[in-house]
């Protein structure tokens, strides 16, 4: 139905099926093969039988989740590289990242309760900007929308900066406030931790959004999918530097005006040096004194507990002409993915269950035949391929997927992943 590599999503509503956008892909489907889709999951309904997924003969997949009785999204892809399995966890996750994205927007009671079909379809141009970022995924190293754990950045001088959040986000009348730092989480108050991992994404997610479009500073109103749907909160946001954003969530007052002229210069302005030495970090998200080891290619580590997660990906220094090509920085990081979605749901767990579909938690729970045969958890995995060699490691406080060179014995792999941990968890208390 759709070329290899893209996806596209539809949304309808669930009791009549009436198109209400359409996004991705820049071939659309015919409007037959749109409700083809949409009536063969309704005769599904009628005969008893939920359809939440299928695969087609080309090697494409199509994924349904209707919210709330009101809403069904149906997420279309043409295939690719990546398994079938693969590619279901990652269109289930993107159907559940945009339901919650339309309820930050919009909130839950305009979505539930569908007065007017043709307002709803204007209101629903205002999500656009953030489903596009979800379905395009723009930003390489975000990897948030996938792991609902907030993207980070590790600054020089992290206790400096989280007193300036607090501070900042106190004199604004909120305990929710956040720095983010090329699109990263660089420091946030205790109170935001708090709220939901889907919450905390989306929230980055639309703060880089905001950021992309050239203001200086905005107020914004959002809904919380989890914490609030049905009430709004505003969120401002102030561009401190280049790349450099802060941002609160609070209620009627400070107006813009006030926080903008009032708070931005008065805690930010003595720590220019101090954001630059942040910003100076990039992409890199680890600070100057985590030293990796010269064979590693990327890394994704995760924070059980805090919901948190670091990435990276880095040219190895000691590379020789004559060993095999190195993949590239783009397939690096989509190699990345890959190994993460066939580590957590073939082995590791995932603790994280806010809004998840009865199908796609059942799902999680699967594990190849052989491992069903084990009476404990796998803390450990690798995969050997042609392009590089990977390592996952979990430990009851961590989640680290490794990337290193074909090269690297693969008996090493082991060590190489423990003393990475090790590394930087010593280093910045991670």
């Amino acid at each position: 139905m759709l070329q290899e590599g893209s996806t596209q999503l539809l949304c309808l509503t669930a009791s009549s099926g009436v198109p209400l956008f359409t996004r991705g892909a820049s071939r659309q489907l015919p409007f037959s093969v749109i409700g083809s889709l949409n009536g063969v999951h309704m005769f599904g309904g009628g005969q008893g039988a939920v359809l939440s997924s299928c695969e087609t003969d080309g090697g494409g997949n199509v994924v349904w989740r209707v919210f709330r009785d009101s809403v069904m999204l149906i997420a279309v892809s043409g295939g690719g590289p990546q398994g079938s399995r693969e590619e279901k966890v990652r269109l289930q996750r993107l159907l559940e990242n945009v339901w919650n994205c339309m309820v930050l927007v919009l909130g839950q009671d305009e979505l539930a309760n569908m007065r007017n079909v043709e307002r709803l379809k204007r209101d629903l141009r205002s999500c656009f900007g953030l489903i596009d970022q979800l379905l395009e995924e723009r930003q390489e190293g975000i990897l948030g929308s996938l792991t609902h754990c907030a993207d980070s950045l590790l600054p020089p001088n992290p206790a400096v900066l989280q007193e300036a959040v607090d501070a900042f986000a106190q004199a604004a009348d909120s305990e929710f406030g956040c720095l983010i730092v090329h699109g990263r989480i660089a420091a946030a108050t205790e109170k935001w931790w708090r709220l939901a991992p889907q919450e905390v994404v989306l929230l980055s997610a639309l703060t880089r959004a905001l950021s992309a479009s050239g203001s200086a500073s905005c107020d914004y109103p959002v809904f919380l999918p989890h914490g609030s749907p049905t009430v709004a909160h505003r969120l401002l946001r102030f561009q401190l530097l280049p790349g450099a954003d802060v941002c609160v969530l609070c209620g009627p007052t400070p107006t813009l005006h006030q926080a903008e002229s009032g708070l931005v210069g008065r805690f930010w302005m003595p720590l220019v040096e101090t954001l630059r030495d942040c910003l100076a970090v990039g992409e890199r998200c680890l600070p100057i004194s985590v030293s990796l080891r010269p064979d590693v290619l990327a890394l994704l580590l995760i924070n059980r507990e805090t919901r948190r997660s670091v990435s990276c990906v880095r040219t190895p220094t000691n590379y020789l002409p004559s060993e095999p090509p190195l993949p590239s920085k783009a397939q690096c990081w989509e190699l990345l993915k890959l190994f993460y979605i066939f580590s957590t749901t073939h082995y590791f767990s995932q603790e994280e269950t806010l809004c998840v579909s009865p199908e796609e938690r059942a799902q999680r729970s699967n594990t190849e035949d052989f491992v069903l045969g084990f009476t404990h958890q796998p803390l450990q995995c690798y995969l050997v391929t042609d392009k590089c060699k990977s390592f996952g490691l979990q430990t009851p406080q961590h989640q680290l997927f490794l990337l290193v060179t074909s090269s690297c014995p693969t008996f090493a792999l082991r060590t190489v992943a423990t003393q990475t941990l090790s590394d930087i968890v010593t280093a910045t208390r991670f």
